[in-house]
């Protein structure tokens, strides 16, 4: 099931946090064509104070999503290039020495903004990829043994390319673990490339958003107050089954060698949750859990080798099991 095929805002009134959380669709879109999951994947993250990979071929509007999303929200954002030579202290910060008064002082790195944009995430080694655990798990960063306290809210948006291009580093499991959802972005289709191509002769300047036309059109304030309505949506013993029996069928597949993780059974509650919020719903169903299943947990598993050889994928196993766990009346 995909979380676009139904139209959330259907559901919002004017003014309230859901019209606002919608309302960003329509202002990405101006920038971005045909990347409706992707869009909505991003929304949730914010909802459930989660981060987000995106992986896709270069060329698809991976960057220009997030930069779209940040324009479209009024929050501060930086972005990192991840290259080879990119250090730890380059993203976290560091001490630097100051002549004048004779002592330390420290830096914040680019770490130290509200929406990161962490680009190209898997070019460059995992020493320099890790200096993100800290601050995407504990919201904060130490150096000089000092814990230093990120703003709020806080967001990861990473891109990747698919590991098997040349000169890529596979993301440490506990990496992955920390991101909330793994969004493919897929090749446009005929149609909508034919979109972008038009209006790129019209004159669109994907590095000029406010050309665009996309402007704020939600805040801290609205996010605080959606996620306090995420808080209250009411979850059934039943629908807490069944996460734990999804994830628990990872763990027992034989065609994994990881399974999902306790922290993964959270993660799909989460998304699940906020999902039913945007449809409009104070209560999460089955079908909310189906429509996050594959973005919440396809990072969380490892495929065998073997079946991996087989043509096996991550997304062909939660699919099996999805069809397999028996769903809650």
């Amino acid at each position: 099931m995909d979380p676009t095929t139904d139209n959330a805002g259907q559901t919002g009134d004017p003014g309230t946090p859901r019209a606002s959380l919608e309302a960003l669709r329509a202002e990405i879109a101006k920038a971005v064509v045909g990347q409706d999951p992707a869009v909505t994947g991003l929304v949730v993250a914010l909802l459930c104070r989660g981060h987000v990979l995106l992986e896709g071929v270069p060329g698809v509007a991976k960057t220009l999503l997030v930069r779209a999303l940040a324009s479209a929200l009024e929050l501060d954002t930086k972005r990192v290039q991840f290259t080879p030579d990119l250090m730890p202290s380059d993203v976290t910060g560091s001490l630097v020495y100051d002549a004048r008064t004779a002592e330390f002082s420290f830096q914040p790195g680019p770490v130290f903004t509200n929406l990161l944009l962490a680009d190209e995430i898997n070019r460059t080694p995992p020493k320099t990829q890790s200096s993100l655990l800290e601050a995407m798990e504990e919201r904060q960063v130490t150096v000089d043994g000092t814990p230093r306290p990120l703003p709020e809210p806080f967001l990861v948006a990473a891109t990747q390319n698919p590991v098997e291009y040349e000169g890529t580093y596979p993301l440490p499991e506990a990496q992955l673990d920390r991101f909330l959802l793994k969004l493919t972005i897929p090749l446009p289709s005929r149609q909508d490339e034919i979109d972008v191509l038009t209006r790129h002769a019209q004159g669109f300047n994907p590095r000029d958003l406010r050309a665009a036309g996309v402007r704020p059109v939600a805040g801290p304030a609205d996010l605080e107050a959606a996620r306090a309505a995420v808080a209250k949506t009411t979850v059934s013993p039943e629908i807490t089954a069944y996460v734990v029996d999804l994830c628990r069928a990872t763990r027992e597949s034989p065609s994994l060698t990881l399974g999902v993780s306790p922290r993964g059974a959270t993660a799909l509650l989460a998304t699940s949750r906020a999902w039913a919020w945007l449809t409009g719903r104070d209560y999460v169903i089955p079908d909310d859990v189906k429509a996050l299943a594959l973005p919440t947990l396809r990072h969380r598993v490892q495929l065998r080798p073997e079946a991996e050889m087989e043509g096996v994928t991550a997304d062909s196993v939660i699919n099996a099991i999805l069809a397999h766990v028996p769903v809650p009346r």
